[in-house]
C-alpha cells in the first residue's frame, strides 16, 4: 500500500494496512533541512518551501503531502501590484517592507525574516478600520476562477504517490483577521463590535469567495482539500464561529463530497467543540491536530468514542514536550497511547500537534514513523 492510499483509507474512516503516520514538521524542520538561512525559502523562495518539504519526506518516508502546497497562480482578476523593499538587513534578520498598490489605495505591512525561524509580521495591512479594511474587502478576494494550476499539477506529479497533494482554504473569523490586522488582538474586538456594517461586509465577501475558490480547486483535483483555520476557538468564541465561519465550512465540505474529495480540518489549540460541531453539523472528513492540554483541550479515546464513526481523527502527540525535549523512549508510548486510543476500526491518522519545532531530534521523527508501522499495524 503505498502512502497516498495509506492516508486516504484512513481520512475516508477505512482501515489501511497500518495506521499512516504524519507528523506536522511543513515549516521549521524543512527549513533547517536546506542549511540555508531561513529568509531564502520564505522571501527568496530559494528553494519554495513547498519543494524543501518534499526533500523532508523523501528523507523521511513519512505519510504526508497534506502540509504543503504550492497552491493556485495568481487571478486574471486581481488588481493588487505588489512592490517589495528591504528596509533593514542584519546577520540576524531582513526587514522588508511590502506596498500593496490599488486603485483605491495603498495597504502595506512589515515583516521580519528570520535567519533561523518563521519569519513574523511586525506591522499589518488594516491600521484605521474604516480606512483599510474596505480597501482590503474589495481587492483582496478576486475571482479565483483564472487562477492557473500549472505549479500545483507540477506538485502533485513530483509527490507522485509518497504523499496525498492538497490544496488550501481558510475561513472567515476574527482568528483569520489577526493575519492582517495591525495592533494588539483587542483592535479586532473592537473592530467587530464597533463595526458590525463592515464585518457584515468581510463576511459576505468571504464566503462567496469561498465558494468560488472551492470550486477552483475541485477543477484542479487535489488528493485532499486542506481547511486551515488556525486558532479558531482560540481567538473568538464558538457563537463568532457559528457566525462567521461555520456556514462556509458546511459549503465547503458539501462541495467537496459532490466532487468525492476529502476534506480535512486544521485548527490549531482548543478543538474539542470544534469537532462536536463538523461531525454533526458539516460534512468534513477528518480533523486535527486535536492537542493536548496546555495547548488544546482535547482527548483522544474520549473523541473517538463520541465522533469515531464521522470523522476521521489526526493527532496529537505534544510537539515540545514529546517530539522536542521527550526521548525516543517518551515519543514510543505517546505514539502507542494514541493509537490505542483512537486506532481501532481504522479512521485515525497517527500526527502531532501544531508545527514540530526546528530541533526535534531526528531519531525521535523515527520513532515515531516506527511506531506507526509496528505498533500500528491492523
Amino acid at each position: 500500500m503505498t502512502s497516498k492510499e495509506r492516508f486516504l483509507i484512513a481520512l475516508n474512516r477505512g482501515r489501511p494496512d497500518y495506521v499512516p503516520a504524519s507528523p506536522d514538521v511543513s515549516n521549521m524542520i524543512p527549513c533547517k533541512l536546506t542549511g540555508k538561512p531561513f529568509w531564502e525559502i520564505y522571501l527568496y523562495k530559494n528553494p519554495p518551501i513547498y519543494k524543501a518539504y518534499l526533500e523532508v519526506l523523501k528523507k523521511y518516508g513519512f505519510d504526508g503531502g497534506w502540509e504543503s502546497t504550492p497552491g493556485l497562480g495568481k487571478s486574471e482578476d486581481d488588481k493588487r501590484k505588489i512592490r517589495t523593499e528591504v528596509i533593514e538587513k542584519t546577520n540576524e534578520k531582513i526587514v522588508v517592507r511590502e506596498h500593496v498598490y490599488t486603485p483605491d489605495g495603498e495597504l502595506w505591512q512589515d515583516l521580519v525574516y528570520w535567519r533561523d525561524n518563521p519569519p513574523v509580521e511586525i506591522r499589518k495591512y488594516v491600521k484605521d478600520t474604516e480606512r483599510d479594511f474596505p480597501v482590503y474587502l474589495k481587492y483582496f478576494f478576486p475571482d479565483p476562477m483564472s487562477c492557473d494550476d500549472k505549479e500545483f499539477q507540477q506538485w502533485k506529479h513530483e509527490l507522485g504517490y509518497s504523499g496525498v497533494s492538497q490544496l488550501s482554504i481558510g475561513l472567515p473569523g476574527l482568528n483569520h483577521l489577526t493575519a492582517i490586522f495591525d495592533g494588539e488582538q483587542e483592535q479586532i474586538i473592537y473592530a467587530y463590535y464597533d463595526n458590525p456594517a463592515l464585518f457584515g461586509e468581510y463576511k459576505e465577501i468571504y464566503h462567496d469567495w469561498i465558494i468560488k475558490m472551492t470550486n477552483r480547486m475541485v477543477q484542479a483535483r487535489p488528493d485532499v482539500i486542506l481547511i486551515s483555520s488556525s486558532g479558531t476557538l482560540v481567538f473568538q468564541t464558538p457563537e463568532i464561529f457559528r457566525e462567521f465561519g461555520l456556514p462556509s465550512l458546511k459549503k465547503i465540505t458539501k462541495i467537496a463530497k459532490q466532487a468525492n474529495i476529502p476534506t480535512l480540518l486544521h485548527s490549531c489549540g482548543k478543538e474539542k467543540e470544534m469537532a462536536r460541531i463538523c461531525a454533526e453539523e458539516t460534512e468534513l472528513d477528518g480533523i486535527n491536530p486535536l492537542e493536548i492540554s496546555p495547548m488544546g483541550d482535547c482527548d483522544l479515546k474520549e473523541l473517538k468514542q463520541k465522533y469515531g464513526d464521522k470523522l476521521c481523527l489526526m493527532g496529537n502527540l505534544h510537539t515540545t514536550d514529546v517530539m522536542l525535549r521527550g526521548s525516543s523512549e517518551d515519543v514510543e508510548k505517546a505514539a502507542q497511547k494514541a493509537i490505542d486510543d483512537a486506532g481501532e476500526n481504522g479512521g485515525f491518522i497517527l500526527s502531532t500537534g501544531d508545527q514540530c519545532p526546528r530541533d526535534t531530534p531526528e531519531e525521535n521523527i523515527y520513532k515515531f514513523i516506527e511506531v506507526a508501522r509496528t505498533y500500528g499495524k491492523y
